[in-house]
């Protein structure tokens, strides 16, 4: 388990490698993220995809290898985690050291914009999706923990107990329902899956017309 990384005031990166974990149970619950994410992403038309909050770039060079025609990019508060990410992907991804309060259609826009594990740990979480359904044209792909199973998942395996199993960096807690209602404001959700304990919101931007 690694220390938590603060750049700016939030906790960057990932406190526990899920991507890259040999425990058997973790690899069955990333197989599971990872099938009904891409099942999301294939249903919809993509040429460009930019990733928000890419971290060390494990989903961007899933996402980099399967879309081979689409434009990818991707972005990060963090210096620490972008240039992270550099080692990790492939030359030509343009990588960008921006809040994603900072993002603009004009240098960040893409047809399919994915933030994932991103929203959960903003104190601005209404504020960033206001951002990201300005720079998605018109699809954006979220997911966030599932909560309360995130925490009793957590406590289960015996971590972070005296924080009632919160992950550190983790200021907002959603059930499925009560973040479709949040992501509503700003995009129409399209589709919904829930693989244990994610929650994944399809949606297409109001601001594009959905």
């Amino acid at each position: 388990m690694a220390e938590p990384v603060v750049e700016k005031g939030v906790v960057v990166g990932n406190v526990y490698d899920k991507h890259n974990s040999r425990n058997p149970l973790v690899r069955w619950i990333m197989r599971g993220f990872y099938r009904d994410l891409f099942s999301l992403i294939d249903s919809v038309p993509h040429n460009s995809i930019h990733e928000v909050g890419c971290g060390e770039g494990y989903l961007l060079a899933q996402i980099a290898k399967r879309y081979p025609k689409s434009s990818v990019s991707g972005s990060d508060i963090s210096h620490t985690m972008i240039e992270t990410a550099r080692a990790n992907l492939p030359q030509g991804i343009k990588l960008t050291e921006k809040s994603i309060y900072q993002l603009t259609l004009e240098e960040d826009g893409a047809q399919l914009v994915v933030a994932s594990e991103v929203l959960e740990h903003l104190d601005d979480p209404l504020g960033a999706l206001e951002v990201l359904s300005r720079i998605a044209s018109p699809y954006c792909l979220l997911s966030v923990p599932r909560e309360p199973l995130w925490r009793i998942m957590n406590m289960a395996r015996g971590k972070y107990l005296g924080d009632f199993g919160n992950t550190p960096g983790h200021v907002n807690h959603w059930s499925t329902d009560a973040f479709c209602s949040l992501v509503s404001n700003h995009f129409t959700v399209l589709e919904v899956k829930t693989p244990i304990p994610f929650t994944i919101v399809l949606c297409r931007s109001k601001a594009e017309g959905g």
